[in-house]
């Protein structure tokens, strides 16, 4: 199977760059933090807590300094005339809110109908990894995931549909353990056709 790579097509990229603090800096932010959660950041079990922390978002926020749209660009046209829906479901994602900076964790599942060829079944899920290590609102990443397959891919129709616990709701304010939030959006066949949308969902829940 021959992949042929797309010419980058026109989405929006991640934030515009922002003068980033020295490593010292960030250290020293978090020794402050510490400070107001009543703790001693001097005390033996702190110390190292500040690298610690700084190296951790470094990771979980690589997302801004990755282009979706790069994991888009090999397309396999050679697919022996398949031209029905391809699903990947259950692609596990840790994000954060952008809100109170705590994690939400859930599972994406995308959908779509090929027009020019399929990318590799990764790659779905490398475009959701981008997106969630950024800090992310749930409807936003929906959005987000959608308009970078439709823009790079061009299908004939797309489903992103999300579930997903928020810390920010079990752990503090309410603090209702165990609620999901479940967003979706549609393009093309999806959207147009609402029997589409039934055999998503039907593919989505049929097998479990």
């Amino acid at each position: 199977m021959d992949a042929v790579v797309k010419p980058l097509q026109s989405v929006k990229p991640a934030p515009a760059p922002v003068l980033r603090p020295s490593r010292e800096e960030a250290e020293e932010a978090v020794r402050v933090l510490l400070r107001w959660a009543g703790d001693d950041p001097s005390r033996e079990g702190l110390l190292d807590t500040p690298k610690r922390v700084t190296k951790a978002y470094g990771e979980l926020f690589g997302g801004y300094r990755e282009d979706p749209r790069q994991h888009l660009e090999r397309v396999f046209e050679e697919v022996e005339g398949y031209d029905d829906m391809v699903l990947v479901r259950d692609i596990a994602f840790a994000s954060h809110c952008e809100h109170h900076m705590v994690p939400f964790v859930g599972k994406a599942h995308i959908a779509y109908y090929p027009s020019e060829g399929v990318v590799g079944l990764s790659k779905l899920a490398r475009v959701v990894e981008t997106y969630a290590r950024r800090l992310q609102t749930q409807e936003t990443m929906t959005a987000q995931i959608t308009e970078a397959i439709d823009t790079v891919l061009k299908p004939r129709g797309i489903a992103v549909m999300i579930e997903a616990e928020h810390m920010c709701m079990s752990m503090r304010g309410v603090q209702k353990q165990g609620a999901s939030t479940v967003t979706s959006q549609f393009t093309g066949v999806f959207r147009d056709d609402p029997t589409e949308q039934v055999r998503f969902y039907t593919l989505l829940r049929g097998f479990r």
